[in-house]
């Protein structure tokens, strides 16, 4: 036992004891049978320092600041990530702190939050949603000889709004040209319900949103999603419309699209994801409906 790191709590408790009852240094080595330089290290800590603990031996210094780890724990225990390039590509955007994944992993593993115990939180109850869809969707299940409506009738795609204009004469309705990674640009004419045709102007598509009363968001697809991807809610597989029918489709699903309280915008609780990239969420609306349409301009 050469070095004060190498006692225990108690040995060092103990010199400082026979120090405070003015023994030397000689006394207390020979009665803890410990080397004098070994006794007089402990004793310089405890007068300069009032501890008697050593500090942690040095190791590799954390690329984060203490704020970025914070942030970090918070999105780990707070969120579910599809993958570890997921989180940490939200955890770049979200802290400003430029670290690869593999150092994510690592804080990680250090705060002793692996990616399988950040998202054991909600594991459970994510997985019991999905359960829920895949056992109530068998592919256009037939009800009553008609088919049942669900998500899958939808063909919901990552946009661009390249422009918005409020149209002339009317009151609150807005065409925009939103790019889904066709060879050109969609029109959309949207207001509180859904509009086929406005004054000569075709809608060729809805935007998804999410609304609270006085407020309205546009949903946002994950980092790394581009015009096109597809939206997809696990469970609910099947080929989309080729037209759609809003009145048919739209206002019963509708009834079953709303943002978690981590802003997710989920279906029947499963969440809308682009598969490899992340989930879809509001920017601050939580527990609101997700509508297909768009309450204003952008």
């Amino acid at each position: 036992m050469g070095r004060s790191g190498e006692l225990s709590d108690f040995q060092r408790g103990t010199v400082v004891g026979c120090h405070m009852c003015e023994k030397s240094l000689r006394e207390i080595a020979t009665l803890l049978k410990l080397p004098r330089s070994t006794v007089r290290n402990v004793i310089v800590q405890w007068k300069r320092e009032r501890r008697t603990c050593p500090l942690p031996r040095c190791g590799r210094p954390h690329k984060l600041k203490e704020e970025h780890r914070q942030v970090l724990e918070r999105m780990a225990q707070e969120q579910t990530f599809p993958s570890l390039q997921a989180l940490a590509t939200e955890f770049r955007r979200a802290s400003g702190a430029n670290v690869s994944a593999a150092t994510v992993s690592r804080e990680l593993r250090e705060m002793g939050l692996s990616r399988r115990s950040s998202s054991e939180g909600k594991a459970k109850e994510r997985k019991k949603a999905q359960k829920t869809a895949e056992a109530s969707n068998e592919d256009r299940t037939k009800v009553g000889g008609q088919d049942q409506m669900h998500v899958s009738h939808l063909d919901l795609r990552v946009g661009r709004i390249l422009r918005t204009v409020e149209l002339p004469g009317t009151d609150g309705l807005y065409m925009q040209h939103v790019d889904v990674g066709e060879a050109h640009p969609r029109t959309v004419v949207s207001e509180s319900v859904p509009v086929n045709q406005v004054r000569g102007v075709v809608s060729q598509a809805v935007v998804v949103c999410v609304r609270s009363p006085g407020s309205v968001e546009i949903l946002v697809p994950p980092n790394g999603a581009v015009p096109g991807d597809r939206v997809t809610i696990h469970g609910f597989t099947g080929d989309p419309d080729k037209e759609l029918d809003s009145a048919k489709v739209c206002e019963p699903v509708c009834l079953d699209l709303r943002t978690d309280s981590q802003c997710v915008a989920t279906y029947k609780g499963v969440p809308l994801e682009v598969v490899g990239k992340g989930v879809c969420r509001a920017p601050t609306l939580q527990d609101c409906e997700v509508v297909l349409t768009n309450g204003g301009a952008v």
